[in-house]
């Protein structure tokens, strides 16, 4: 545990830190986590979200949860709590992701330690007792595995032994379900029992089964069935005998080879019945005592017996001498066949058996030593045999064509085939977003079994679109439009506008309609349903209720004329609201036009002084005595006395001198 950093970007339930990517499987992926309400490192198991929607692998992952949770056996990964996360923006279409939250264990699995090539039958034996004994608790609770294999067995640095992943366990009492359900194999291929295989019920002796698969795999580096599909694999657990161990390996005792036989029986019945059953032949084969044997190896090898020769008479006085009789010279008994035999009839026919058994003994060498010449050839010729044998050409798998297909559906179709699919999104502008591009290695490559093969899922297009149809949407909806794309909703700004609600988009930057990369920061203008009120002071009225009548402001305009000697009539004096004011739309606002001051009354004309001259002529409007010259083109003529000016109506002025 030393050395990992756990993240704290996602809390599940509250309680749980999840960090970095630690394993991933066919149907989750593992993180290290840590639990900050016990301060202790966890491993979080969550359910991917690409198969968090089928009810089945819904289904199968909640069964680990319950099977394990009950399991306390140092063997056993133990399951510290349960819980769902919500996966967030998902709003249209919810889902709920199961996790499990376990024990962390250091260490590899089997399956890395054999694609290193660590193990030899000592330690592959070792590890098949921690297995039997984690399998002997969980079936004394009343629990079948059903799959167990190398990924599902982690060593940790001491040689530890944790039996992990109860995905596909079940009760006994529930194992009346069958190794198929809608279609799909339950378990992997290559330690599938026989009856699993034929979709009949399981129990314990299944897991033995596969404990067998995994014991032949461990001690051979390769599973005692191969073939081009899972169907060729299940076929031949259940109609064809193994290659024997010893012809892959020929260092593996031949007592651990007849636990093998024992183990991969087709027939239960004539399995191993328990786990301890198994585990005790083990432990016996390590001392070289063969399944079923007393418990001194040199026990069971028990001399041939020999065959007494019935029909020499001359043995069965023999045999009648030896139980007791007398040679001293007397007859002994009556032979059935020869009558009355004296002591020297006895001593000769003593020493005749003797030489038939000296004879006998010397034939049973011969034979035992022409068998031994016939073994001693044999060995020699299986020897020359393994050591000058081409290698087995490894059976390969080949990928499948996924293009097209929903994530779902390509991982389902790799899995069909022994392939476990990492799924990886990338850009295609082809392809449409969550359909399958392609693989790597790419459709038809021929792979080993259980290898792993990207499977590459489009995320559309490495351009989108910023859509039309976010004007007038809400800050929220418009948010979840874009991250629908592949788009990110950025900073919120607001600008006046009289035709969209308040809270609504009326623009975004970049601009509607335009072509950014994926994953850009799209700004968000929303409108504050006000509108400003513009100048208009110094406008003639008309122009002025003319802008404020524009739909762009909807304003509604009032007049109100106001005297002004210095601003030229019909202009705008002053408004209110004033300049730059926002104000909703439909409001009032009042122009204050300018109009001219109203005309003066004219002063009374002034009397003419008498004179001896005829009186002056005057031009309406003009007054003056003498001659005098009007603006407006009069003019006067007298004598007078005095100057004058006058101002007439018409605006014309006179002057006159006089003297």
């Amino acid at each position: 545990m030393k050395g990992h950093q756990v993240s704290s970007e996602r809390v599940l339930n509250g309680r749980y830190e999840m960090g970095e990517l630690i394993g991933r499987g066919g149907m989750a992926d593992v993180h290290l986590g840590r639990d900050v309400r016990l301060g202790r490192t966890v491993a979080i198991k969550v359910l991917r979200q690409d198969l968090a929607r089928d009810p089945l692998f819904q289904s199968r992952f909640r069964r680990e949860a319950q099977a394990v949770a009950g399991l306390n056996h140092p063997t056993i990964v133990s399951v510290y709590d349960t819980g769902e996360e919500e996966i967030e923006g998902q709003h249209h279409d919810e889902v709920r992701v199961p996790f499990i939250v376990m024990e962390y264990v250091a260490g590899r699995t089997l399956r890395d330690l054999l694609k290193a090539g660590e193990l030899t039958p000592e330690t592959s034996v070792n590890y098949l007792l921690g297995v039997l004994s984690a399998l002997e608790y969980s079936h004394r609770a009343g629990i079948v595995h059903r799959d167990i294999k190398p990924a599902n067995v982690m060593i940790t640095p001491e040689g530890q032994v944790k039996v992990m992943d109860f995905g596909i366990a079940r009760a006994i009492a529930d194992s009346a379900a069958t190794m198929t359900q809608t279609q799909a194999v339950i378990g992997t291929a290559q330690y599938l029992s026989p009856e699993q295989a034929r979709g009949e019920t399981v129990d314990a002796r299944s897991d033995l089964y596969s404990a067998g698969c995994l014991l032949y795999e461990l001690l051979t580096g390769r599973p005692p069935f191969i073939g081009d599909s899972p169907v060729s694999v299940a076929y031949q657990h259940v109609r064809e005998a193994p290659t024997p161990a010893r012809e892959l390996d020929g260092s593996i005792p031949a007592e651990i080879e007849s636990v093998l036989h024992i183990a991969l029986e087709k027939d239960r019945a004539r399995r191993f019945q328990t786990a301890a059953d198994f585990r005790t032949a083990l432990l016996d084969a390590r001392k070289g005592i063969p399944p079923g044997a007393p418990g001194d190896p040199t026990e069971a090898l028990a001399a041939v017996p020999t065959r007494a020769d019935d029909d020499a008479p001359q043995t069965r006085a023999m045999a009648k001498v030896l139980a007791g009789g007398s040679i001293a010279g007397s007859p002994l008994m009556e032979d059935e066949e020869t009558g009355p035999l004296t002591a020297a009839h006895a001593e000769q026919s003593g020493r005749d058996a003797d030489d038939r058994r000296r004879s006998r003994r010397r034939g049973w060498i011969a034979v035992l030593l022409v068998l031994l010449a016939l073994l001693l050839t044999a060995g020699a010729i299986a020897l020359f045999g393994i050591l000058n044998s081409q290698p087995e050409e490894p059976v390969l798998t080949s990928v499948p064509s996924v293009e097209s297909m929903t994530s779902t559906e390509a991982s389902n179709a790799l899995t069909a085939v022994g392939l476990r699919p990492q799924v990886e999104h990338t850009f295609h502008d082809e392809v449409e977003s969550g359909l399958a591009i392609g693989t790597e290695p790419e459709t038809g490559s021929e792979v080993e079994p259980d290898s792993l093969v990207t499977l590459l899922i489009s995320d559309g297009p490495a351009n989108r679109t910023i859509p039309d149809d976010l004007f007038q949407m809400t800050e929220s909806s418009a948010r979840d439009a874009l991250e629908s794309i592949g788009l990110r909703g950025g900073s919120v700004s607001e600008a006046n506008s009289a035709t969209v609600p308040a809270g609504r988009v009326i623009a975004t930057e970049p601009a509607l309609g335009s072509s950014v990369p994926a994953e850009t920061e799209v700004n968000l203008v929303l409108s504050t349903g006000l509108v400003t009120v513009p100048r208009l002071i110094g406008l003639p009225s008309e122009e002025a209720v003319a802008l404020l009548e524009d739909p762009v402001r909807a304003l509604v305009p009032r007049i109100e004329e106001e005297v002004n000697a210095v601003v030229e009539p019909g202009l705008v004096v002053r408004h209110e609201p004033g300049p730059d004011s926002n104000v909703a739309p439909g409001t009032e606002v009042v122009l204050y036009v300018a109009t001219e001051p109203p005309e003066e009354e004219p002063s009374a004309p002034a009397s003419p002084a008498p004179t001896s001259s005829a009186p002056a002529e005057e031009d309406p409007g003009n007054q003056g005595s003498g001659r005098g010259q009007g603006n407006g083109g009069n003019q006067g003529s007298g004598r007078g006395q005095g100057n004058g000016n006058g101002q007439g109506n018409g605006g014309g002025q006179g002057n006159g001198n006089g003297g």
